[in-house]
């Protein structure tokens, strides 16, 4: 609704005042990609690229071309960022959004998703482990080496790749 709004204004050929009520589409409000940026903490560009690996469906556009997001663009957006937040990667969230839509069995379906990202997860643990476990031994190597050189030059048994017996 309008409220009554004085205006004074110049009369020349070059002053066009244009008054646009917001945008609506089906019902809803609709917004520009710079709102959804700052809405969503997000990149235009970040958005763009979501767009084209359709994590957003395409949206609709207003009579001068411009990109018209809905508050269902936010919630999708968030949902993308939460679910890269716990490791999922695009093509799985993809998946996930999909289980979205299917609410009789999306439970069972997103807890065998967390079931195979958990596996995952205990499988990247154990390898930092062993990673862990290496970097020390070479850490102990440098350290045993460098407390034996006194002075001397001598090489580094890391870089020479040298096994001494009962130190791994």
């Amino acid at each position: 609704m309008l409220q009554n709004l004085l205006l004074t204004l110049d009369y020349t050929p070059e002053c066009i005042l244009i008054f646009m009520p917001s945008i609506h589409n089906g019902g809803q409000s609709t917004f520009q990609i710079g709102e959804l940026a700052k809405r969503t903490d997000l990149s235009i560009d970040a958005i763009r690229f979501y767009e084209r690996r359709k994590l957003l469906p395409p949206p609709s556009r207003s009579t001068g071309r411009f990109r018209l997001y809905t508050s269902d663009a936010i919630d999708r957006l968030r949902f993308v960022r939460r679910m890269q937040g716990l490791g999922f990667s695009l093509q799985e969230i993809k998946e996930l959004m999909g289980v979205r839509g299917d609410r009789a069995h999306a439970c069972s379906a997103v807890r065998e998703f967390l079931k195979t990202k958990l596996a995952d997860v205990a499988l990247r643990i154990r390898e930092l482990q062993q990673l862990d476990t290496e970097l020390k031994a070479d850490l102990r190597k440098c350290n045993r080496a460098l407390k034996q050189q006194r002075g001397k030059t001598c090489a580094c048994p890391v870089l020479e790749g040298e096994e001494q017996p009962g130190n791994a």
